[in-house]
């Protein structure tokens, strides 16, 4: 479904992802892991356009996306939950919601899949109208989860979605994103945490320093000595 061939971002002099070229097949979940500024977050928004590639090319279910524009991605079908979960804070949680439908033109299809968020987070129809900026951040996490799917994407781009969040709610964010892929979801995720990122996928690529170092079955990852003793802390 994506194929990203050759990727380099860089941030004026700085160089943050150089050259990497990986893949995920239609209802995989994908792990990319790695330290701070190893260039994860550089690469989704590369992939989402938020941010503009210097070199390589990036290729959505056959199509060429590299130099579209990002809401036009985002019609393609890639939907992007970003690190620090981006959430309008003076909109309630109905408004944010349908902010995620935008592109989207019929009705009874938005209530139908907002009945579908709802039922992966029960808590958002409890809080429907209360201003997302009054949230926790394990409920403005679930937010900008539902509000990515109220697009209705082929594609979720998961950045970090466990930052910042006490471990019950990191336990209920994955149970979702579980959910998700096994409704048949494709997924690439971002994740601090290596164990529960391998945990939760079939595949997982290492990135260090801007390159993919590592790649492989996520089972074989999380057995790997180096990646147990750099990202496990074992």
């Amino acid at each position: 479904m994506l194929e990203v061939t050759g990727l380099h971002v860089a941030y004026g002099g700085i160089q943050a992802v150089r050259s990497i070229t990986f893949h995920v097949k239609e209802g995989e979940t994908v792990a990319l892991i790695g330290a701070n500024g190893a260039g994860k977050t550089s690469t989704l928004k590369a992939i989402s356009r938020v941010l503009d590639a210097v070199g390589g090319d990036v290729h959505f279910c056959g199509e060429d996306i590299t130099r579209l524009a990002p809401h036009h991605v985002i019609r393609k079908g890639i939907a992007l939950v970003p690190e620090g979960r981006g959430v309008f804070p003076r909109l309630t949680v109905l408004e944010n919601l349908h902010m995620g439908a935008f592109i989207r033109n019929a009705a009874v299809d938005v209530e139908k899949d907002l009945k579908m968020v709802y039922n992966y987070f029960p808590r958002l129809k409890e809080r429907e109208s209360q201003l997302a900026g009054t949230l926790s951040g394990g409920e403005q996490q679930m937010l900008a989860i539902g509000r990515a799917l109220m697009s209705r994407p082929k594609m979720l781009l998961l950045d970090e979605p466990s930052m910042g969040l006490a471990p019950i709610m990191v336990q209920k964010i994955f149970e979702v994103v579980r959910a998700v892929a096994a409704d048949g979801m494709t997924i690439l995720l971002i994740e601090q945490n290596a164990r529960l990122a391998l945990q939760s996928s079939q595949r997982g690529y290492v990135m260090e320093s801007g390159e993919i170092t590592l790649n492989g079955e996520s089972a074989m990852l999380l057995d790997d000595p180096k990646v147990r003793a750099a990202y496990l802390g074992e």
